[in-house]
């Protein structure tokens, strides 16, 4: 049986049989398909009926890898062991493959992915009267928007920002270069920053050309960002432990959470463990752009 088919069926067994709401319905849904793209990324031919433990295994084992939190996994996994449940009371498998797969352990440490409330909170406590809140705003918008490595963040130039059509060239791990779209609340914050109080700083010899700088003209520290952050959690009472990746892995979880297509998430995301020749292949700027609209919650606002 083809996966489009069996996900039809699904489909038809929660909305009748299960009388699921919508949301509830598409949530199981995007699950599976989770599963599914994870397949044609790699190029398994496994369909519905044939795919193994193993298979599953290797494919949380990605979600890891994307920085998805154990809450996360946990609530993907429960939506595939309900898809491969309904496969047997179909008969349309004899063993199920999902059955002895345990969810990731949860409540070890705090979750380190934050929800989009807690986002907007961290954002609004940004004190915007100041210098420094405008570029720390500035800053965290630009880390939820684009799901950047903090080191990534420092290391942003002017010239690989490209505003016209809101893209940002990055260098990554590897000096492996990859193009991010970015939000356009993030490129307003950005632009504050830098037309009203970047280019009227004294900026020191070779720093002209980073984005973000210090009082002193100079490029930013990643353990400055860090107390930054850990400073705004602690302004709003907070109780995570946080930091500059946290944003990055929000970024990654809000969009999948939302329905974005895994291999846009991957290429956005730029981790060499999904940067293989069978997986990295490429993508229209405008298709990772509409992953961002449809699918990141600072876009879907206003």
């Amino acid at each position: 049986m083809k996966w489009e088919s069996a996900i039809i069926q699904f489909k038809q067994y929660l909305r009748l049989e299960r009388s699921l709401s919508g949301n509830s319905v598409e949530a199981y849904l995007h699950d599976v398909v989770k599963l599914e793209q994870f397949l044609a990324l790699k190029n398994y031919p496994d369909l519905p009926e044939s795919i193994e433990t193993s298979r599953i295994q290797e494919f949380l084992g990605f979600l890891t890898d994307l920085g998805l939190s154990g809450h996360t996994q946990a609530r993907i996994l429960s939506g595939i062991k309900a898809f491969y449940k309904f496969l047997m009371m179909e008969d349309i498998i004899t063993a199920d493959p999902a059955d002895k797969i345990e969810g990731p352990k949860l409540g070890r440490k705090l979750p380190d992915t934050l929800s989009f409330p807690e986002i907007e909170q961290l954002l609004a406590a940004v004190d915007l009267s100041t210098p420094e809140g405008a570029r720390n705003r500035a800053i965290l918008e630009t880390l939820y928007s684009s799901g950047l490595r903090v080191s990534e963040l420092t290391e942003l130039r002017l010239t690989n920002v490209y505003k016209e059509i809101g893209i940002l060239k990055i260098l990554g791990k590897g000096n492996k270069e990859r193009l991010v779209p970015i939000g356009k609340d993030a490129l307003k914050y950005m632009f504050i920053y830098v037309d009203e109080i970047r280019n009227h700083q004294p900026i020191k010899p070779d720093f002209e050309n980073f984005v973000f700088l210090n009082r002193r003209g100079e490029s930013l520290s990643r353990v400055m960002i860090f107390l930054m952050i850990k400073d705004l959690a602690e302004k709003i009472g907070l109780n995570k432990s946080i930091s500059p990746h946290t944003f990055r892995h929000s970024f990654a979880t809000h969009l999948i959470e939302g329905g974005a297509d895994l291999r846009a998430v991957q290429e956005m995301l730029g981790h060499e463990s999904i940067t293989t020749t069978e997986i990295y292949t490429h993508l229209d700027m405008d298709y990772l752009k509409q992953m961002i609209t449809d699918f990141h919650p600072r876009s879907k606002k206003s």
